[in-house]
């Protein structure tokens, strides 16, 4: 059940299923023509790549009474059936995996040897664990001899809308649609408009795995596809990750409806290291916890705090392991490290960077854009990974969510000091915890104001576990039960057993 993040095989070659895909609406089972079109650009060079849909209301309402017609006849299958097809869509990612991972490496600008090995891989693992989870999904009974019989009914919600996010497109669409289907859930499901070919992909598969209407993909932008499903009063719950504030503005929005939703969203995650922490680990891990997709996960170990006995050798060996990460073209198969996913991210990164240092903050590595790079990739949305330190807790680089191959590094002398810089910001996603001492690492877990705490590891997941965060980091859980819960709506039943 584990999943982490670990070393990136090498390909052997550029993948070679690279004939575009025709990004298409799938409702029904069927492409669809949507109300209109926005062009989407590779960003790794800055060329058109082709036309996305841009769907309206009335594509959405479309959608949504074609996911309620296939609804009865859906959650009427057992869980053995809906299992079933599910692993039948798994098969067919997986046997498509190198035409899949040319699309994500397009569309997001990340290597190809990174979507081959890590992101398609865990999205055909999302579609398979879900699948089994069909199966053996059950409901509870409560039993008073010779008085009563309680037990609970689990049964799907209904229409649920799934909004995912561009950085790890597919992975993080299969991770909300897999556990929906599950359950007995049909799905109005709208990717993010700058990644949205593998979600196109993944719907024409689906209409040949299940049965018409039970996926539908709706492409388009946030407004006005993604708020027409939110408001849409035919869908029962709503999954999205994303931006706090988009994330905000969706539980206002189905606070007022009563309407359930699921939010994951920003992290600013620290990454603690004290003086007793084995350094040789901790260096293997701490730049591939800042820069991993160039550092855009939200997992990321964006603030790195250090006790002050280990501050230097660990500062050395990030900026080291920072200026070894060379941004390259993501098609080739030795890239590790990418382009980010437009030019206005990338200039939004930047700025980050450049307020910080103007409020006295010091460049170690990084703090740009790449002087050099290979011919075909030259204009594209490349930053340097980077490392800062000398930042202030309150700048802004270290209270908002950056989403980019930004780190910081923070020096502390005490266990309370670390915890204190730790909690100090809005979000509360996931930690990182390097010690030696077992008794500390049961302390800082405790005390750390995050849904996720690693001790001496970081992406370490098993997809049984609970996956989310607290404050702006979220509402709710996904992976395992949990979301399976989230799906289904309990109902208690009892029976009279007496005279």
């Amino acid at each position: 059940m584990a999943d982490h993040a670990g070393t990136i095989p090498k390909t052997n070659s550029k993948a070679e299923a690279n004939t575009r895909h025709e990004v298409r609406n799938w409702i029904g089972g069927e492409a669809r023509v949507a109300a209109g079109t926005i062009e989407n650009t590779d960003p790794a060079t800055g060329a058109a790549i082709g036309p996305v849909p841009d769907s309206a209301p009335d594509d959405v309402d479309v959608a949504v009474a074609t996911a309620t017609a296939a609804f009865e006849g859906w959650a009427g299958l057992s869980g053995e059936d809906r299992g079933a097809m599910l692993h039948d869509l798994a098969d067919a990612v997986e046997a498509d995996l190198d035409r899949f991972a040319h699309a994500e490496c397009v569309d997001s600008g990340k290597p190809i040897a990174v979507a081959r090995s890590i992101d398609i891989p865990r999205s055909v693992r999302n579609l398979r664990f879900f699948a089994a989870a069909a199966s053996q999904y059950a409901s509870e009974s409560h039993d008073v001899p010779r008085q009563m019989l309680g037990y609970t009914l689990r049964q799907p919600k209904g229409v649920v809308g799934a909004i995912s996010p561009w950085n790890l497109p597919l992975y993080l669409l299969t991770w909300k649609i897999a556990p929906a289907l599950a359950a007995g859930c049909t799905v109005v499901a709208k990717p993010s408009e700058l990644t949205p070919t593998t979600a196109s992909m993944l719907g024409e598969k689906a209409g040949e795995a299940l049965p018409p209407g039970v996926l539908n993909i709706v492409h388009g932008r946030g407004e006005p596809a993604g708020a027409s499903i939110v408001t849409h009063p035919g869908v029962a719950a709503i999954t999205f990750t994303g931006s706090t504030k988009v994330g905000r503005w969706i539980g206002e929005t189905c606070g007022r409806d009563l309407k359930p939703c699921s939010l994951e969203l920003g992290g600013k995650n620290p990454f603690v290291v004290f003086d007793d922490a084995d350094i040789a680990k901790v260096s293997e891990h701490i730049a591939r916890a800042a820069f991993s997709n160039q550092g855009q996960i939200c997992l990321c170990g964006s603030r790195v705090l250090v006790q002050a006995g280990v501050y230097d050798a660990v500062v050395e060996r990030l900026i080291a392991d920072a200026k070894a990460l060379v941004p390259g073209d993501p098609l080739e198969p030795e890239t590790r490290f990418g382009a980010l996913v437009s030019h206005d991210h990338r200039d939004k990164v930047a700025g980050y960077v450049e307020r910080a240092v103007a409020d006295g903050a010091r460049v170690l590595a990084g703090g740009g854009v790449p002087e050099t790079l290979p011919d075909r990739v030259r204009q594209g949305a490349f930053y340097l990974p980077t490392v800062l330190n000398h930042v202030r807790q309150d700048c802004a680089i270290i209270q908002e969510e950056v989403f980019g191959p930004v780190c910081t590094v923070q020096k502390f002398e005490t266990e309370a000091e670390a915890i204190e810089l730790a909690n100090g910001t809005p979000y509360g996603l996931a930690a990182s915890v390097w010690t030696e001492s077992l008794t500390r690492a049961h302390r800082v877990s405790a005390a750390l104001e995050s849904g996720i705490v690693w001790v001496n590891c970081w992406m370490l997941r098993d997809l049984r576990t609970p996956f989310g965060g607290v404050k702006q980091s979220g509402v709710g859980r996904e992976g395992g039960w949990e979301a399976m819960r989230f799906f289904t709506e309990p109902k208690s039943v009892t029976i009279n057993l007496g005279e």
